[in-house]
């Protein structure tokens, strides 16, 4: 039910359990934002799927994993905490062998930003720790990233294509 920093496969993120409610609204109000959903991270297609998404939408996104692309899906109702009620979600499986690891032993993450919004992202612990101080239970160094980026963001459209919006 905590909320962590640490380093996923593209920027320092704020995570918690995908699959609980307390510890998603919990990583918003950490964030400070209000109305705009993140990004689960899973280690594989088998786990969104046993979070509710639908699985022909997932194996239509898989050419896009694993790697740094979210991945933009209808969501049912029963997401909303997570979706905050735009009935889609932004999923990835990431190429990180170490991070899906982990992710096979928590299950699905909720992540954003290491950021306060409209703020730049946190590049290293130091700073995040700046930013978030005791409202994050822990956090997980990975060096300094300076170079990294936010991962490419694209949409399954209802004509079954994808475009790229990030």
């Amino acid at each position: 039910g905590n909320v962590i920093v640490m380093r996923t496969d593209t920027v320092y993120g704020l995570l918690a359990d995908a699959t609980n409610p307390k510890a998603i609204k919990k990583l918003y109000d950490v964030k400070g934002r209000e109305g705009k959903p993140g990004t689960t991270i899973a280690s594989s297609i088998e786990q969104l799927v046993l979070l509710g998404l639908d699985s022909g939408d997932l194996e239509k996104a898989k050419q896009y994993w694993p790697g740094p692309n979210s991945v933009v899906l209808p969501a049912p109702g029963q997401l909303s905490y997570l979706h905050l009620g735009y009935n889609s979600l932004a999923v990835r499986i990431p190429a990180d062998k170490k991070l899906r690891w982990l992710l096979t032993k928590t299950g699905p993450l909720a992540t954003t930003s290491a950021n306060l919004p409209g703020q730049p992202v946190a590049r290293n612990v130091s700073d995040a720790k700046q930013l978030f101080g005791v409202k994050v239970s822990l956090y997980v160094d990975g060096g300094n990233l300076d170079n990294s980026k936010a991962s490419n963001i694209y949409i399954l459209r209802d004509t079954g294509e994808f475009n790229q919006l990030r």
